[in-house]
């Protein structure tokens, strides 16, 4: 076979597999209810929940919330990262939280889009990934 040693192990992965944990439904209901409460208490709009389970390997569940202006969405990040961490959900990760029309914040099994409404309007997650969706559309002849 060609190619180096290195190549070949770069190639393959890493070695040892990671077991992957699943989080209990409990547990992401806990985790839900301190988004949706701090969202709330930052005066967001428009908030929703999509449950993500089977039909995207990346989360369980999707919070999408409206903010304002910039600050506010800003602001509803820092707090949230807070809450998130302080009720010990400890891997949370933001992007965009630096002014931006959209931030996202990754607490893993439960991802949340904060948009500006033009943006949301824009990128359009809930038609994306909106429960209608998975309906089985019929023909009309």
């Amino acid at each position: 076979m060609p190619g180096t040693p290195r190549k070949k192990a770069t190639i393959a992965g890493p070695r040892t597999k990671k077991a992957v944990v699943k989080t209990s439904v409990a547990e992401l209901d806990r985790m839900q209810a301190v988004i949706w409460e701090s969202l709330d208490e930052d005066k967001a709009e428009d908030i929703v929940a999509i449950d993500l389970a089977g039909r995207a390997s990346f989360a369980d569940r999707m919070v999408i919330a409206t903010g304002l202006a910039d600050r506010q969405i800003s602001a509803m990040a820092t707090h949230l990262n807070e809450k998130l961490v302080e009720a010990g959900f400890k891997k949370v990760r933001l992007e965009g939280a630096n002014g931006t029309d959209w931030v996202l914040i990754d607490a893993g099994d439960i991802i949340v889009h904060l948009f500006k409404p033009d943006s949301r309007i824009l990128y359009g997650l809930e038609k994306m990934w909106g429960a209608d969706l998975d309906e089985p559309s019929t023909l009309e002849e």
